[in-house]
């Protein structure tokens, strides 16, 4: 029963963190272009425009749902469904930290752990296809069509590297189990060196990572492969019939996506939830040190440079609750009572951080490429993607099979 009880928590937590950081993804994207493009970005909609989310689900929810005469009614309204409702699914195996006890009851920092999670979300992604082709086919629309081909087309085009990209960590872990293959990351080369993929012996997954990392550009449809749009059609792609709620759901599962692809990138070739360096060497002193100084540089800017009509208020409260956060992440460096919270805060920084690093790196890359032709994008990922990535297979398993005797 304490079991069933603590799950049942523990899925209402990671919904309601998992929506919230969906919607305030939407607003740090929006700033961040914002300043690589030298304005301000949102700031009306509460103190740094931090209530913008809210007001953005709002006014999705209280439009009206317009539906088109000429829209195949049952596929239309199928198509953002299983957008979504495949994009969420595929967030609910990944795990965010190791096995924990709470309460006396063994729990994981995650929903479930399937001994073929990664294979899963291959499955799911290959299915979220139909999500993108259906709202394009169904809106009865030329433009639409047009863009949900393109949309498809290329996701399916950069799963094959993409799935060769992820195969070849897999040799080094030997399993499919998310859990497992962070375990299989655990340790330091020489006393400092991460045991990552990427730095992993026999043979090092630095070109698997950006491939991956390429591709997964592609499988979210994100800039520079952006290809739902095109400037000569002034239309938005798959979703230009679909308004309020469904609108919604497409934008949602992009972002969910997004999350979904970012994770996988962190325990997969990142060490997951294992910090870069040992303990002996600091690492647990890096969580403290940032939030103390991000909230010594709030404190700073709201009492001696304030720019806004609220920030000599909501600058230096934000510095306060970062410096209790670093004052919390700091007892659980050095109290010995403070170590089961310390077990559960500090794998969930290092995940949440490098995951975060890697949103940042969307979203830096949406705000300064610019975005290829059709021709392009294919030929990219047909004639040097693929190549590229079957030959590092092939050398992965070639140092794995020589040097695991």
């Amino acid at each position: 029963m304490d079991f069933i009880v603590l799950s049942l928590i523990k899925a209402g937590l990671i919904a309601f963190v998992l929506l919230t950081t969906l919607a305030y993804l939407q607003w740090v994207e929006r700033k961040v272009l914002a300043h690589i493009q030298l304005r301000p970005g949102p700031r009306r909609v509460g103190p740094h425009g931090l209530l913008q989310p809210l007001a953005d689900v709002i006014k999705l929810l209280t439009k009206e749902g317009y539906v088109p005469s000429h829209v195949n009614k049952p596929f239309y309204f199928l198509a953002p469904f299983l957008g979504v409702v495949l994009a969420l699914l595929a967030i609910s195996v990944i795990p965010f930290g190791p096995e924990i006890e709470i309460a006396g009851v063994k729990t994981q920092m995650g929903m479930t752990d399937l001994s073929v999670g990664l294979l899963f979300i291959l499955g799911l992604t290959s299915v979220g296809v139909y999500g993108v082709a259906l709202g394009g086919w169904a809106s009865n629309n030329k433009y639409a069509l047009l863009g949900g081909l393109r949309s498809s087309a290329q996701m399916i085009s950069y799963e094959l590297p993409m799935a060769l990209a992820l195969a070849s960590p897999l040799l080094l872990a030997n399993t499919l189990s998310f859990r497992e293959i962070v375990g299989t990351q655990e340790g330091f080369y020489f006393g400092f060196l991460p045991r990552w993929a990427i730095f992993q012996m026999p043979f090092p997954q630095v070109v698997a990572f950006i491939l991956y990392v390429i591709t997964a550009f592609a499988e979210t449809n994100r800039v520079p492969f952006d290809l739902p749009e095109a400037e000569n059609e002034l239309v938005a792609g798959f979703h230009t019939e679909y308004s309020s709620l469904k609108f919604a759901a497409f934008f949602m599962a992009e972002y969910a996506n997004m999350i979904t692809v970012t994770s996988i990138a962190t325990l997969l070739f990142l060490g997951g939830w294992h910090p870069p360096f040992p303990r002996e060497l600091g690492s647990d002193f890096i969580p403290p040190l940032l939030f103390a100084a991000g909230g010594a540089v709030m404190l700073f800017h709201g009492v001696t440079q304030p720019r806004g009509k609220w920030d000599n208020i909501t600058l230096p409260v934000f510095g306060l609750i970062f410096l209790g956060i670093a004052a919390l992440f700091a007892g659980c460096a050095v109290l010995p009572m403070l170590e089961p919270v310390r077990q559960i805060l500090l794998p969930v920084f290092w995940f949440a951080g490098k995951t975060g690093i890697l949103l940042f790196l969307f979203i830096w890359v949406r705000g300064t490429l610019p975005r290829f032709r059709y021709d392009q994008l294919m030929r990219f990922a047909w004639t040097f993607l693929f190549p590229v990535a079957v030959v590092n297979l092939l050398a992965t398993s070639f140092f794995v099979a020589v040097f695991s005797n």
